[in-house]
C-alpha cells in the first residue's frame, strides 16, 4: 500500500496528508477515516463518479480511505484527486511505483471527471514541499497559484483521465506557470489633500514607525481622503511578505483568476456593520478575516465607534499579539494580523461638535454616551490621535502644495532601513513593535527626555503602556529627524498626539 501525498487547509497554512486506500474483500462499500469533514466525506460520491466518466472500473469491494494525521480535521473537497489515484492505485488500475513521496497532488473532482480549482493552492503547495515533495499535480485553474511556490515541478491538470495519462508514462502534462504580477498602478496621492498639515505629519509618522492613528473630526473634514492615501507613503512589499499575502488571500479565496502574486500593499476597509467572523475570522472552516487580509497593509475602520462593542474590544488583543487566534471545541486556528490601524470617529453622534461650520445639536448626555463606546483600553492601544477638522474655503480653493506620497515613501523607506538595521537583533523591523522590555537599550532616550516623559505621565495619568506607546513614537520622529538619540523635543511631539501638549523645557 502506497501512500498518495496531499495537502488540505487549515487556517491559512497547509497541512501534508497522507492518503492511505486499502481494498478488502467484502460488501462494496466506501470508507473515509480520519476526521474529515462534510466536504470530504462526500469526496466517495465525486470520486466513484468521476473514475467512471474516465473509462476506469471503480472497484466493487470495500474500500477504506484513511487520511493521516488521523488526529487532525480534514476539510475541503482538494482531497478528491488523491483519493481517485489512491484507489485506482490500490486496485492495481495504476503502477503504485510512480507515486512516490515526490509526488503531490490535490483538486475538486466534477461528476464528469474534470478537475475544480480549489482555495488556498499556494498554502497547499508549501506543505507539500515541505513535506518533501518536488512535483505537484494541480487543477488547471490553480496552477499559476500554486507555481508561486519556489522549488517546484507543478503540473496542470484540466481532468482526471489527463492525470491518469501523466501518470501511465503517457503524454505529460504542461507545466504550470506562476502569472506574472502587474505594476502598481499610481494611488490616490496626499499633495491632493488641501490644509491638514498636522494629519498629514501624522500619516508620515504611522507610515515610518507601523503606529495605529486614530482620525477625529466633522464629517467631510478629510479623514476618508486622508486614511486612503496612507497605502501610498508605504514601501513595497518584500518578496517574502508578497508570498504570505497571497497565500492569506488565497486561503480566503480573494485571489483574482489568474492567481497572481500580490505586490500592493493590501487596504480594506470593512463597513461597520460587519459581523464579528467578518472582521476578525471564523466560520467553518475558519477562514480569515479583515484583519487578516490587512496583514502586510493598513485597515481603514471608518466610523469606528458605529462598529459591534465586540468587535471593537476584540481589536485590543490583536493590536498587542499581531495574530488572531479563533478557538473552537476541536481546533484552534491562528490568523496572522500585523497590520497598520487607521480609524476615523466623529466628536459626537451628530458629527459638529467644536465644529465652526455647524452647530452641535447633540446634548452633554448623548455626547457622552458617544464617547464611551470608544473604551480607554482601546484607545491606549493606539498611538497617534489627532484631530482633523475641517479646511476653510480659502485652503481648498488654493493649490495643491505640500510633499506627494512619493517624496514621502522614499523618505519612510529610509526610516524604515534605519529601524531594520537598529532592530534587527531584537528579531523586529519597526518602532511599533518593540517590546516593552527593551525599549530602554533600543529608544535611547536622554535624560532630559524622560524627566519629561515622567512629568508627563504624573500630571497627566498616562497609563505604562501609554508612557511605552509615546517612547515609541518618539523613537520614531527621531529617526524622522535622523537623529540618533530621542530628545525632549521627539518626546513632546508624541506627548501631543496622545491628545495631549507639553513644552519641552530650555536645554538638553
Amino acid at each position: 500500500m502506497t501512500p498518495v501525498m496531499s495537502a488540505a487547509l487549515e487556517g491559512v497554512e497547509g497541512l501534508a496528508v497522507e492518503v492511505e486506500v486499502r481494498i478488502s474483500s467484502q460488501l462494496p462499500r466506501v470508507d473515509v477515516v480520519g476526521l474529515p469533514e462534510a466536504a470530504v466525506r462526500e469526496s466517495a460520491a465525486r470520486v466513484r463518479a468521476a473514475i467512471g466518466s474516465a473509462g476506469e472500473p471503480f472497484p466493487q469491494r470495500r474500500v477504506t480511505v484513511n487520511l493521516a494525521p488521523a488526529g487532525v480535521r480534514k476539510s475541503g473537497p482538494g482531497l478528491d484527486l488523491p483519493i481517485a489515484v489512491g484507489i485506482l492505485a490500490a486496485a492495481g488500475q495504476l503502477d503504485a511505483e510512480r507515486l512516490t513521496a515526490r509526488l503531490g497532488l490535490f483538486g475538486e473532482l466534477a461528476l464528469d471527471g474534470r478537475l475544480r480549482p480549489v482555495r488556498g493552492a499556494l498554502a497547499l503547495a508549501l506543505a507539500l514541499r515541505a513535506a518533501g515533495c518536488r512535483q505537484l499535480v494541480v487543477p488547471e485553474s490553480s496552477g499559476p497559484e500554486a507555481a508561486l511556490a519556489p522549488g517546484l515541478d507543478v503540473r496542470a491538470a484540466r481532468d482526471l483521465g489527463a492525470v491518469l495519462a501523466h501518470l501511465r508514462g503517457g503524454e505529460p502534462l504542461a507545466k504550470a506557470r506562476a502569472a506574472r504580477p502587474g505594476e502598481p498602478g499610481p494611488g490616490p496621492d496626499l499633495c491632493e489633500v488641501r490644509g491638514q498639515e498636522r494629519a498629514k505629519r501624522a500619516l508620515a509618522v504611522a507610515a515610518a514607525g507601523g503606529h495605529g492613528l486614530l482620525l477625529q473630526g466633522p464629517p467631510g473634514a478629510g479623514k476618508t481622503m486622508l486614511a486612503r492615501r496612507l497605502p501610498g507613503l508605504l514601501p513595497p512589499l518584500e518578496p517574502e511578505e508578497a508570498l504570505e499575502v497571497t497565500r492569506i488571500h488565497g486561503a480566503a479565496g480573494r485571489l483574482p483568476e489568474t492567481g497572481g502574486l500580490v505586490v500592493e500593499r493590501p487596504f480594506r476597509a470593512p463597513h461597520h456593520s460587519a459581523s464579528a467572523a467578518g472582521l476578525l475570522g471564523g466560520g467553518t472552516p475558519p477562514r480569515p478575516g479583515e484583519v487578516s487580509l490587512a496583514h502586510r497593509g493598513v485597515l481603514f475602520l471608518d466610523e469606528l465607534a458605529e462598529f459591534e462593542r465586540r468587535c471593537r474590544e476584540a481589536l485590543r488583543q490583536v493590536l498587542e499579539e499581531r495574530c488572531i487566534v479563533v478557538a473552537r471545541a476541536r481546533t484552534r486556528t491562528v490568523f496572522p494580523a500585523s497590520f497598520l490601524l487607521v480609524a476615523a470617529a466623529n466628536p459626537c453622534p451628530c458629527g459638529w461638535r467644536l465644529s465652526t461650520l455647524r452647530d452641535c445639536r447633540c446634548d452633554d448626555a448623548a455626547v457622552a454616551r458617544y464617547a464611551a463606546r470608544l473604551s480607554g483600553p482601546l484607545l491606549d492601544r493606539i498611538d497617534l490621535h489627532v484631530s482633523v477638522p475641517a479646511v476653510p474655503w480659502r485652503k481648498l480653493d488654493a493649490p495643491a502644495d505640500g510633499p506627494s506620497s512619493a517624496e514621502l515613501r522614499e523618505r519612510v523607506a529610509a526610516v524604515r532601513a534605519r529601524q531594520r538595521a537598529r532592530l534587527a537583533g531584537a528579531g523586529i523591523a519597526l518602532n511599533a513593535e518593540i517590546p516593552a522590555g527593551a525599549l530602554d537599550a533600543l529608544v535611547d532616550a536622554t535624560p532630559t527626555a524622560r524627566a519629561l516623559l515622567g512629568r508627563a505621565v504624573d500630571r497627566l495619568g498616562l497609563t505604562a503602556r501609554g508612557a511605552h506607546r509615546v517612547l515609541r513614537v518618539a523613537r520614531t520622529l527621531a529617526d524622522l529627524a535622523e537623529e540618533e538619540r530621542v530628545g525632549p523635543g521627539a518626546v513632546a511631539e508624541a506627548l501631543d498626539y496622545r491628545g495631549t501638549s507639553t513644552r519641552p523645557p530650555a536645554g538638553g
